[in-house]
């Protein structure tokens, strides 16, 4: 198995995670919780392979991608917490997916021949792809759209590992570091109430 796919597999996981999990939290019946799973798990790679022209989506032509949130969503039905610790494991699992989505969307435009800012924006996009069909399917306005601070650490970590590739630098390490940041700034901006600015009342 290679990195992409590891990584991929792992931000699947516990993207789909936060997922079934936000099922959970909205009482939604065994079919429901598996549909977020999936949704979430599953949505920001389909993003990005149509954006950069993989197609068919990894989703589509490898059984471990669907096969991944299909358990996370099961795992998690039979075995979540009370509901009272429910929004925190989504924040710390979707930073987890943010991480590690960010850093496998913008490995795999490079590995298509985008340029430097366009990889590092795609990676983004499959960074908060999944996050955004999430909420909007469960009723919530997506995270991306609340003053938090989101997208910006997910830019940041994709941009890391586009910087480090044109400066040669394809060590595993790096991935596993960039996704790390990312994660680590946005459970940071969660935990310390970080907002983006908004502007001033006319």
């Amino acid at each position: 198995m290679s990195l992409q796919v590891g990584l991929d597999l792992i931000g699947i996981f516990v993207f789909a995670i936060t997922g079934a999990l936000v099922g959970v939290r909205k009482q939604l019946d065994v079919f429901g919780i598996q549909v977020l799973a999936l949704v979430t798990g599953l949505g920001g790679g389909f993003i990005r392979d149509v954006l950069i022209g993989a197609t068919p989506p990894a989703a589509l032509a490898d059984w471990r991608y669907l096969s991944v949130p299909v358990a996370a969503g099961l795992i998690t039905f039979f075995l979540h917490p009370g509901i009272g610790r429910v929004e925190r494991l989504v924040n710390i699992f979707d930073a987890a997916g943010l991480g590690l989505f960010c850093v496998t969307g913008a490995l795999k435009a490079l590995a298509f021949g985008l340029p430097p800012l366009s990889a590092a924006l795609v990676g983004t996009i499959s960074g908060i792809g999944g996050g955004v069909i999430r909420d909007v399917l469960s009723g919530r306005v997506p995270v991306v759209l609340r003053r938090e601070i989101y997208a910006t650490p997910a830019f940041l970590g994709a941009g890391l590992v586009v910087v480090a590739y044109t400066l040669g630098l394809h060590a595993p390490w790096v991935a596993v570091t960039a996704a790390a940041i990312c994660t680590l700034i946005r459970l940071l901006a969660i935990r310390r109430g970080w907002n983006a600015p908004i502007p001033r009342p006319a």
